[in-house]
Order: C-alpha cells, then structure tokens, then sequence
C-alpha cells in the first residue's frame, strides 16, 4: 500500500540530573564539591532513505521518543548521553510542524538529515562550586509528514487514459490495469532504460476529473505528485471509448493545472495520442490537430506502436531541460 501523508509526534529526551556530592578525606579540614553533571537528553533525527518508498509504516507507529539522559555521579563524572532517535522517511519527504503549519525540511537527498526535536540539556553537578540542578525537558512537537514523489517526468490523463497501461509497457513497473476509472488509486514509480548507460524515472499518478484542484476524485494525490517532476507526458485517449471528447479533455486537464497554482501548468509537456488501434482514433487526432495547433505523438499502449518514438522524445526533451 502507498501511504504519502503521515502525522506523528515526537519527544527528545530529558536531560540527566546533576549530582549534589562531597567528598571529604582525612587530610581535608573542609569536604570538597564533586558532583558531576547530567548527560543531555537524545535528539530526535529525520533522515531520507532512497530503500524507504511509502509512510506506510507511521500508520502503525506514531509516536517516537529520544532516551534520556543519565544522571551525574560522585568523583566529576558526567551522565551519558541519551542515545537519539533516528526516524528514516522516503526521499521526496516534506516535515511540517502541524501546529504551526511551516515547513522544518524538504528531504529531497538520500542520507539528508536534520534535528527535529532537541532533547534537554543535562543538570548542573555540584562539582561546579554552585547547587546541583534537574536535567531540562526535551521538545516535544506533533509533526505532519508529505510525501512527493521525485520522478523525471509524470503520467497525466484523466482515469482510463491509458497511463498504467503504458508504463507498465515502457518500464518494469506492474499497475493494476483494468478498463473502469480510478484503476490506479495510488502513485505507481518505474524505471525506463533508454540505453545501458541512459535511464529516467516516470510516476504513473492516478487519475483526475474535474474539479481535481478542490480535493474531487483522486486530485490532490494526482496534483501533488507532479509538483517535483521535471517533464509532462499528457496522455489523451483519441478514441474517446468512454464517450469523452479528447479536445475537451485536454483543456480541461490544463485549467485544472492552473488552478491548482505553484506554476505547474508551465511545465514542459509531451503530448500522446492513445488508443490509436482503435477505429475511432483517427478522425478524433485529425480533429485534436486542428483545434488545439500542437504536437502531439500517436501510440498504442496496448500494442506497443509508436511507443519506442515517445520514449526517444522523452529523452531528448529530459536532455534540453537538463
């Protein structure tokens, strides 16, 4: 299961008390101070790992503590400190303080890291000729996790496009492909290989209708996703098999990119014409060519033809953007 959204709250730990000790002899008249003090409390780390892909495992767990401190002993000894917390996350991960609503850290590297919560500074022992003090408390704050999908480019269309159908051709990625709308309900990631030395990651994202910029249908899964891609690939179904008229569809997909804002909608895009081993196809993408006046580039997902064409545009326009 794919999970991009995650609330979970964390706490540092507390710092270790200081200690209050006298040590006297028998050759000191007076007893001397010699408390040490308490070790600080564990941080509470976030870190990207490229082998983490979901924030499914935070459905289960959400709350995360840092160990504390330990106390300070006689003879100046310092209390150790408490051993951090290390929450790993996928890359592409944004953590928010929820209650706050600002961004901590955009996790975009693999092995990124950085303190979320710090933990409570150690006591004063009384070694330092002043009284012995508490350890401090750690932080504590409730956090939202977002995760964004970092792909070279995303799969637009609206649902029963043909998009699962053509990355699981083009690349090893498997999407359940079925021929009703919302097959695909949650991002799919796959690898194409142009060459042995030239590869690029494409997201199949699920699809969208309209009014997809307001939270309907599968639209802020669809919409977040594709704010990290650096290319488009627009897939319209020529055929219109469930009745939709193609022209239509693209204007719609385009203003629902504008409204959604972020500048999305100026993103390169690589126009596809599916299904065109269907009969209907050809005077739909005749008709597609006149209104709209852009390229666009015939395949068949189901088949394969024109396939091998788009994935050396593909290439070419990944190159030009760099």
């Amino acid at each position: 299961m794919f999970v991009d959204t995650a609330k979970i709250e964390v706490k540092a730990g507390h710092g270790g008390d200081g200690c209050s000790s006298l040590y006297k002899d028998r050759y000191s008249r007076y007893p001397v101070t010699n408390g040490g003090p308490g070790g600080n409390g564990g941080n509470v780390v976030i870190r990207a790992n490229e082998n983490i892909h979901t924030l499914l495992d935070f459905q289960y767990r959400r709350h995360f503590k840092a160990h504390k401190g330990e106390n300070g002993s006689s003879n100046n000894k310092n209390g150790k400190t408490g051993e951090d917390c290390v929450i790993e996350v996928p890359v592409g991960t944004i953590v928010k303080d929820f209650d706050k609503g600002h961004i901590l850290r955009d996790l975009t590297a693999s092995g990124e890291s950085f303190i979320v919560a710090k933990g409570g500074l150690g006591g004063r022992g009384n070694a330092s000729k002043k009284p012995a003090t508490k350890g401090e408390p750690g932080e504590e704050k409730i956090l939202q996790l977002e995760l964004k999908l970092i792909a070279d480019c995303g799969l637009l269309g609206f649902p029963n496009a043909g998009k699962s159908s053509l990355i699981s051709f083009i690349s090893k990625a498997k999407p359940k492909i079925a021929a009703y709308p919302f097959t695909t309900k949650e991002p799919v990631l796959g690898i194409v290989e142009y060459d042995p030395d030239r590869h690029f990651k494409i997201a199949d994202i699920p699809g969208l209708i309209e009014g997809a910029h307001e939270g309907k249908g599968l639209g802020h899964k669809f919409l977040r996703h594709i704010d990290r891609t650096k290319l488009l690939i627009h897939i319209i179904d020529m055929a219109g098999v469930d009745g939709r008229d193609p022209v239509e569809d693209y204007k719609i997909l385009n203003n629902e990119l504008k409204q959604y804002g972020g500048h999305v909608e100026k993103k390169p895009q690589v126009l596809v014409a599916n299904k065109m081993d269907l009969p209907e196809a050809e005077a739909n993408l005749k008709r597609f060519k006149e209104k709209t006046k852009r390229d666009i580039i015939p395949i068949s997902a189901k088949t394969g033809d024109g396939t091998k064409e788009l994935v050396e545009v593909i290439v070419k326009k990944l190159d030009e953007i760099g």
